[in-house]
Formats: C-alpha cells, sequence, structure tokens
C-alpha cells in the first residue's frame, strides 16, 4: 500500500481563526491526504519543522486576520535553509488588511514563493484540485485519489 501525500496545515502568526482550518483538514483527509494540523498561531519555524519530520509534500497556510503579508513573508527562504525549498507551498484567506485587488495580493505572495495563492471564499475542493495537479507535475502521482 502506498503512504498517503502529506500537507502540513496551520493558520499562521498572531491568527487564531479555527473553524476555516479544521474545514480544510476535513476536506483534505476525504480527498485522500494525511493532513498533520499544526492548529493556530503557528511560527513560519513551526511550519518548516512540521514539514521536515513528517516527509510533507505540502505546506497549506491560511492566514485570515489580514496580516499575512506580514506573517508569510520569507517562508520560502526558511525551507530552503533547512533544505526542503522544493516543497509545495499554498495560502489562502483574508490576507490582507482592508479591500485590496485581489490579483496584486496574488502576485504578491506568489512573487514571496508562494506556489498558490487563495482569495477568501476559495472552496477547497478547488485548492485540492489544484495541489493533485501539482503533485502530478512533480512526478507525485503514485497516489490513488479516491473518487
Amino acid at each position: 500500500m502506498t503512504a498517503k501525500p502529506i500537507v502540513v496545515l496551520g493558520v499562521i502568526g498572531a491568527d487564531v481563526h479555527a473553524i476555516g482550518n479544521q474545514i480544510l483538514e476535513h476536506a483534505l483527509n476525504d480527498a485522500g491526504f494525511k493532513v498533520v494540523n499544526i492548529g493556530v498561531m503557528a511560527s513560519q519555524k513551526e511550519f518548516v519543522n512540521a514539514a521536515i519530520e513528517t516527509g510533507a509534500d505540502a505546506i497549506w497556510v491560511s492566514s485570515l486576520y489580514g496580516h499575512g503579508e506580514m506573517d508569510c513573508r520569507g517562508l520560502r527562504e526558511k525551507c530552503q535553509e533547512a533544505g526542503i525549498g522544493d516543497i509545495l507551498i499554498y495560502v489562502g484567506g483574508n490576507l490582507v488588511i482592508g479591500k485590496q485587488d485581489w490579483e496584486n495580493t496574488k502576485k504578491l505572495f506568489l512573487n514571496m514563493g508562494y506556489d498558490r495563492a487563495y482569495p477568501p471564499g476559495t472552496l477547497p475542493e478547488t485548492a485540492i484540485k489544484d495541489l493533485k495537479e501539482d503533485l502530478q507535475k512533480r512526478g507525485k502521482s503514485r497516489w490513488n485519489w479516491p473518487s
């Protein structure tokens, strides 16, 4: 039996929004992933350490309180320093304060090294579909996804 792909999931910074995090955990589990949920108020170091300890295939960062730009900056570099620089990193939620143009926000996070960025209200299925495609592009198509 082939191991499930592993996703480290958490809410970054001083953010305590747990409901969306739990919804994502259930959706990822239902889609055939092993989820390592590090919870809320997680530091970048906690994301990196969890990814290393579990051999994760991806990191999913959530931020809902608007300070994602500050909290998320430098995560790709920390992954590179730790030897996991090629790990997939996704981010989503209310990433910036106030109403800002989503395309500019998305570009900001992609330029920070995130592989994908999602606006508020994105359905988990959308990001899960992207993750499966991204893993297959990287030659990690050995998993049998549930229907």
